[in-house]
C-alpha cells in the first residue's frame, strides 16, 4: 500500500518555528502578529493565503514577508520542531509491513527537505511532494494525483494521512481514502466534514489501519 503522509501536525511538531517566523516576518513588514491561538490556523495553508487575512492584497507586504520567513527559517527555523511520539515506531512498522512511504505536504520544497532529510526516519521517504516557492495555494489534491502516477499506485490501495480539512479534501479529490490523526493543528469535526475516511488518535493506529486494509 502507499502511504501518503502531511509533515506539520503529523510527522512534526512544527509550531514553535512556524509561530515564531511568521512574528518575524509580520514584524518586518510593520505588521502585528496574531496570537498563539490564531496562528494555529497558519499550520497548513501556504503563508500567502494566511498573510492575505492581516496583509490583505497587499502583494509587495506579503512577498517581503515571504522572503523574512524564509530567511529566518533557513538560519534556524528548520530546526525548530519536535518529532510526535510514536511517529518513529508507526513508521518502522509501516517499513517492515511493506508499505511503500511519500510526503505530501503544502510546505515548499527549499523549506521541507531539510526537515525531512534530519529526520531519524527521513530515508523511508522515497519522495517528498512539495510546491515551489512561488505558490499561493493548497496544492494537495494535485501533489496526491502526481503521487499516485509516479508510484503506479490506485487510489484504492492508498491512504493519505493528515491533520487538517487541505489533506482530507486533497485525498477525496482523488478518490483515495484520507485519514485524519487528532494530535496534530485540526479536529475531529474538521476532518470528519473535510470527509475522512477514518480518524485516529495515536499513530499506532495508522501502522494497524494500514496492515488491515491490505489483509482485510
Amino acid at each position: 500500500m502507499l502511504v501518503l503522509f502531511d509533515l506539520d501536525g503529523t510527522l512534526i511538531d512544527s509550531a514553535l518555528g512556524i509561530f515564531a517566523g511568521v512574528r518575524h516576518s509580520l514584524a518586518a513588514v510593520g505588521a502585528e502578529a496574531p496570537d498563539d491561538a490564531a496562528l494555529r490556523s497558519w499550520i497548513g495553508p501556504p503563508l500567502r493565503v494566511s498573510y492575505r487575512d492581516i496583509l490583505g492584497d497587499d502583494s509587495e507586504r506579503i512577498e517581503a514577508a515571504v522572503a523574512a520567513y524564509s530567511e529566518r527559517f533557513r538560519d534556524v527555523g528548520w530546526s525548530e520542531h519536535t518529532v510526535y511520539d510514536g511517529i518513529a515506531d508507526m513508521i518502522a512498522s509501516l517499513v517492515d509491513g511493506g508499505h511503500r512511504l511519500a510526503v505530501v505536504t503544502s510546505k515548499t520544497r527549499s523549506h521541507a527537505e531539510p526537515i525531512i532529510a534530519h529526520l531519524p526516519f527521513g530515508k523511508a521517504f522515497e519522495r517528498v511532494y512539495a510546491p515551489g516557492p512561488e505558490t499561493a495555494h493548497s496544492e494537495k489534491a494535485t501533489m496526491i494525483a502526481t503521487a499516485l502516477a509516479d508510484f503506479g499506485a490506485s487510489p484504492e490501495d492508498t491512504l493519505m494521512i493528515g491533520d487538517r480539512l487541505y489533506d482530507i479534501e486533497g485525498a477525496v479529490a482523488n478518490g483515495v481514502r484520507g485519514v485524519g490523526v487528532l494530535w496534530g493543528f485540526g479536529d475531529r469535526e474538521e476532518l470528519e466534514t473535510a470527509g475522512a475516511w477514518k480518524v485516529v488518535e495515536a499513530p499506532a493506529e495508522v501502522a494497524l489501519l494500514a496492515d488491515s486494509f491490505v489483509s482485510g
